[in-house]
Order: C-alpha cells, then structure tokens, then sequence
C-alpha cells in the first residue's frame, strides 16, 4: 500500500516544482532569470495558496486580492503560480517564454497574461503602483461598505527586491504610503543581498528595516524563507495589521540549490546552463530525466487553489445579494460603476466659454474639472505639490488622508515619479478616472510612469501646465523646450496642446473618454483669449487633433500651424498677411496623435498638398514638425534653452511677435514659388 506524503511534502514538492519550471523555462529560452524564482517559491507558494484570496476562474472578481510582483525579472515565479493554481495559462505557454507571441513575456504584461495585475520590470515602479491599488481599495471601501457588509475589503501583495528598494520611486511611494497610513500593502523583501555586479554591499549598506520603520511601516522578519510556517506565520501577521502597511524582511538566497551559483550574482540574469541545472536538480532531490517535470500530487494539491476561489467569490456574492436588500441604491451604484465611470449626460456639464481676453487655458481646465467632479465620482487626483498653479484642485470631496479615504484630492506632496506610479494603480481598476499635475518641465520625472501606463493602456490624464519660455523669469530650469517632442515620441501616448478654453474644454472630453491610453494635457500659465467662434471653426475641431481654424481663404497661400499659445500669434499675423495681400490660412494643431489616426481625405482637406508655403509656430524643439512643414516649410520653433526675463519679453527674443512669423510667412512663400520655377 502507497504512503501518502504529509502535507510538509506535498508543500516542499510543490516548491521546487515551482523552482524548476522556472529554472527549465529560462534554459529553454536562453534567456531569463531563473535566481530569483528559485529562491521565492516558498514564499510564493505560501501566499498564493494559503493567504491569497483569489479565484483563478475569475481573474476580475472585484474583491480579490491584488498581488504585485515588483521584482519583475522573476516573472517565471509568477508565471509558473498562475499555471499551477488553476489560471488560463498551459504548460505549454511556460514552455513559450520569452517567445514571439507568446503569453509568458520575458517580464509580467497587464492585459497580457490573465492574473497579471500590473506590468512590471522597471524596478521600483511595482513597489508604487501597488499604493494606487491601496488607494482605490481604500476609497471604494468608505464609499460602499457598511457594517457587516465588507464589499470592498481586499489586500495588496508584493514582492520586491533590494534594486527595487534603490530605485528613488519605491522610497517616494514608501514615504507617502506610511503618512497616508495604507494598512492594505503587504510587502515582502526578498533580501538576497545579490545585484548584477556582485554585492549589494557595493553600493547598498543602509538598514532597510530601519529606514521603513521611520517611514510609518510595520516590519517583520523571516530568517529563512524554507521555514513555510514561519512564512505563513508572518504573513497572517501582516494581515492582522490595518493601520500601517507592512514590510516583511526575508532572507533569502538567490538561485537556491545551485550548488556553484546560489548567492551569486551569475544566478541572476542568464539559465544556469545543462551541467548546473542537472547538478541542482540532484542536490534539491528532484527527477532531472525531464523537463518541465510537475508530479500529479502536486497539480492535485496546487489545484484545490481554484476550489477555494470559488467558494471565496460566492460567499462575497451571497453577501453582496444580502447586502442589495439592505442598501439597493448603493448596490445599483456599485454595478453601474463596474460597468462605466461615466453617468449618462455627463458630457453636459462641460461649461462653453465666451469670446474674450484673459483666461490661461490652466484656469479653463480647472473650470472644467470642477464642473465635472460632482457628476464623476470616481474622478480624483492631485498634483506633485502645485495645486494652485495646476489649477486641479476640487472643490468636492475633500482631501483624500488617512482619516478621510475617500476624498477626492490627493496631495502627493513633491513626487512626481511616485505620483505617475500611484495613478497606474488606480487606473488598473477601469472604475477609476485618476489625474495627476506638475509643470511641464518636470514631467522628466515621471516619464516612466507615463510610458508604463502607455504600454498598460490606461486611462491616465497628466495636466502639465506653464508650458512654454512663457514661464518668463524663472528662466532656463522651469521653461520647457525638449519635453513636447519627448512625450510626442511615446507610442499610444496622446499629447494635446489646446488653444484656448474652449478647445481645453474638448481636450478634457477627449482625455476622459481615451481609455486605451494615457492623455497629456499642456496647458499655458499666461491668459490667453477665447476665442470667437462665430468667425471661427468651432472647438470641436479639437477631437481630430488638428482642424483649419480660419473658414477663409478656402485656398490659401500660406498656411500657419500653431499649438496651444502661439495660435492666436498665428491669427494675428494672418491678419497682418492678409492686410499685405497675402492669404493666409490658419490650423490649430493641437495633437500630432489625434491628427494622424484620422482618414487621409481629411488630412488632406486641413493640409492640402498644393499649398507649398507652410509655417509651424511652436515655443519648443522642432523636432517633428518638418514633417508636416514639408522640406520648404519655416519652422519657428525654439532649438536651445531659454533665458530669464519676463515672460512676453522672452517670447520676443525668440521670435514669437507677428512681424516675425509674418516674415516667416513670406519666406516660405518665396521658398514654394523658386521651387516652382526650378521645376518649370
């Protein structure tokens, strides 16, 4: 009669079948990470199969728990948890990894992989995108729980390295996670003591547990991550804690079992190699005739993970159905906002603005925000410490704190990089409409934030305003040049440049209903006119990314395009050309993105072909433009940094004054009409 094994067996099988899938994916591949997998899976076993409330037969079950690998390199750990506890992920996907097409990317992909909350890889950028998700729990919870009705009441889980804890965007997060209390983090330090180059004793000495304790975290330790129950037991720990997020510090030992390569940097970022592997597999007692080896008890044991998921999402559901007896309106609210943050007739209360002088299209967009929040609920942001210059505070809900959750503003305090993170993990959840503000000249420092959020394809809207050498006497350091063409060069990112208030108007729409990616508003600090749409194109055109802003001439002879602040520069020296006898049209060409995913007959229509003589009229690089000035085009545009004076003096110097693009306008003319005699 066969033995059974105990359940200490059946958990140390199931270990380093989790060791060894990972192990014999990155051979497979030549390419990986197999040292942090190896010396995770005890702790990933514990928590996916012990204390992760989760239901692989339903990945968006909204109560989940959320799990976060942060340490993104090891996604074969996470890869190999999905597989084994019942998640859409064969083994024959494992054996795919790193490959074209494949759903097991070299690091975790949202939307990619199903159970993959958020893409990971970047170090640091997992660590605060989980603060997001804290936020949203947190938020949702004060809105919709109520006693003995815990419909919202879900943890997030992480793993993170000693890279990720180097990076300045986990110690931003860490400190603004412990002030605004977030009881819902559960992370876990995988303290290997093992970089790229060698010891982190290179360049890492502080004492982690320390620094996290001043920063408001709760710390526990685990000796040795082998210990299975003294990892459940830290674990549980944390879970009893609700008012400070928790830290667990645990040893580990990278590539574990190898017995040339554990606790050394060669196990971090190449296979082990054939010898190596069969010697590991020897010395962790594990069959090495086959690869991609998984013993039946184990998918048996492993399994029972989709057993208790489903019962943990019925037993919400039953709750949840009781829950609607008691409270309907709330439940009816909660259903509505899963399916749709937007209520019917929202776009209603987007105010029009009238004809006239002095409003900066910063002041339009806080106007239109605050005519929003009331009938957006789940529209809530901040800003890296500007509020007031950003124009983005709201005038409901309150401040988002740790006594008052569901509040609507956050202050980030001055975290750029954190603030772009914790968007993402708000934004994850598709009930959330998140925003986050800074000057454009410093959008540097959450650009990879933005481009995360690009790849995720989320519905983040960044406003950055004082946009341009319009910023005046803060001079060089705070005037933007380069950082419209480096956020233009970001795929599936939508830059918009609005003219006036009523183009910001639509620039708001078009950035709310954009849910397949982020959307950057630039918005100047100096007053701008609104301008008249009675002789005008109406604002409107804005949705198509660029439209002829002047009705006539039909048939120009030049054609001026401008963005954001320099278009009434642009209408104003049509005028001028015009009293010269020079027709001159107008384009407001307020995104290059929106622009180009329109049909070619309007794109034609706005930038007709026979109209040689083009004029682009942009305080920032040229970078781009030609491309849409033609090889005969004249660009004014800014190609060096700019200079401290006041704000109108400096756009002078730099040529933004009608004369000047007037001239500009002949030149390109003259340049159109020696071209057409060169080629007669």
């Amino acid at each position: 009669m066969a033995t059974s094994l105990s359940s200490v067996d059946i958990d140390a099988l199931s270990v380093n079948a989790l060791r060894f899938l990972a192990v014999d994916a990155v051979e497979k591949a030549n390419s990986g990470h197999p040292g942090t997998p190896m010396e995770a899976a005890p702790l990933g076993h514990v928590l996916w199969t012990k204390i992760l409330r989760h239901n692989p037969k339903n990945p968006s079950w909204p109560n989940r728990d959320r799990f976060v690998l942060s340490a993104g390199h090891a996604s074969m750990l996470l890869y190999g948890l999905l597989h084994l506890t019942g998640y859409d992920l064969s083994l024959e996907d494992l054996k795919q990894f790193r490959q074209w097409g494949s759903r097991t990317p070299g690091h975790p992909e949202f939307g990619h992989t199903a159970g993959v909350e958020t893409t990971t890889g970047p170090l640091g950028q997992g660590f605060a995108t989980g603060l997001g998700m804290a936020v949203a729990e947190r938020w949702l919870a004060a809105k919709f729980n109520r006693p003995g009705f815990p419909v919202v009441d879900y943890r997030i889980y992480a793993f993170v390295s000693d890279g990720d804890l180097m990076e300045g965007v986990a110690s931003e997060a860490a400190s603004l996670a412990g002030h605004l209390r977030l009881g819902q983090l559960k992370y876990l330090y995988l303290d290997n003591r093992i970089t790229i180059e060698g010891s982190t004793e290179l360049a890492f000495t502080e004492n982690v547990a320390k620094r996290f304790e001043s920063y408001g975290w709760r710390v526990l330790s685990v000796p040795d991550v082998n210990d299975l129950a003294a990892v459940e037991a830290a674990f549980r720990a944390a879970d009893a804690e609700t008012e400070r997020p928790t830290l667990i510090v645990a040893r580990t030992h990278i590539g574990f079992g190898s017995p040339h390569k554990q606790d050394s940097a060669e196990a971090h970022g190449a296979p082990l190699g054939k010898e190596e592997v069969q010697l590991t597999k020897k010395n962790l007692g594990w069959p090495g005739e086959a690869d991609f080896h998984v013993p039946e008890t184990v998918r048996a044991h492993m399994g029972r993970t989709v057993d208790r998921g489903v019962a943990l999402e019925a037993e919400w559901k039953a709750m949840f159905e009781r829950y609607r007896l008691q409270y309907p309106d709330l439940a009816t609210e909660w259903e509505a906002l899963g399916r749709s943050p937007f209520p019917a007739g929202w776009a209603d209360r987007i105010p029009v603005f009238k004809a006239g002088d002095g409003l900066a299209t910063r002041q339009a967009s806080g106007k239109v925000l605050n005519a929003l929040a009331p009938v957006l609920p789940t529209l809530i942001g901040g800003s890296a410490d500007l509020a007031p210059s950003n124009n983005t505070r709201l005038e409901v809900g309150g401040d988002l704190t740790a006594q008052n959750p569901a509040g609507r503003n956050i202050h980030f305090g001055i975290r750029e990089h954190a603030m772009g993170s914790l968007l993402n993990g708000l934004a994850v959840d598709a009930r959330f409409l998140p925003f986050g503000a800074t000057f454009l000249v410093f959008s540097d420092y959450l650009r990879p934030a933005i481009r995360l959020a690009a790849l995720m394809k989320l519905g983040v809207v960044y406003v950055f305003t004082h946009d341009s050498v319009g910023v005046g006497e803060d001079g060089p350091t705070h005037q933007p040049i380069e950082h419209l063409a480096a956020l233009r060069s970001i795929p599936n990112v939508c830059v918009l440049r609005p003219a006036d208030a009523n183009e910001t108007a639509w620039a708001w729409r078009v950035a709310l209903e954009r849910r397949t990616g982020p959307t950057v508003l630039i918005l100047s600090r100096q007053k701008l006119p609104v301008l008249d749409r009675a002789v005008l194109a109406p604002a409107e055109g804005l949705v198509r990314g660029a439209y002829r802003l002047t009705k006539t001439p039909v048939d120009p002879d030049v054609l001026l395009l401008a963005s954001g602040s320099e278009v009434p520069l642009a209408l104003a020296a049509a005028e001028r050309l015009g009293k010269e006898g020079v027709r001159a049209g107008v384009v407001s060409f307020a995104s290059w993105e929106l622009f180009e995913a329109q049909p070619e007959t309007y794109r034609r229509e706005v930038l007709p072909p026979s109209v040689k003589a083009r004029v682009v009229v942009e305080a920032g690089v040229s970078q781009g433009w030609s491309r849409y000035a033609g090889d005969r085009g004249v660009l004014v545009t800014i190609d060096r940094f700019g200079a401290s004076a006041p704000g109108d003096t400096v756009m002078a110097e730099f040529g933004f004054t009608v004369e000047n693009v007037a001239r500009a306008a002949l030149t390109a003319l003259t340049r159109a009409r020696d071209a057409q005699g060169g080629m007669k």
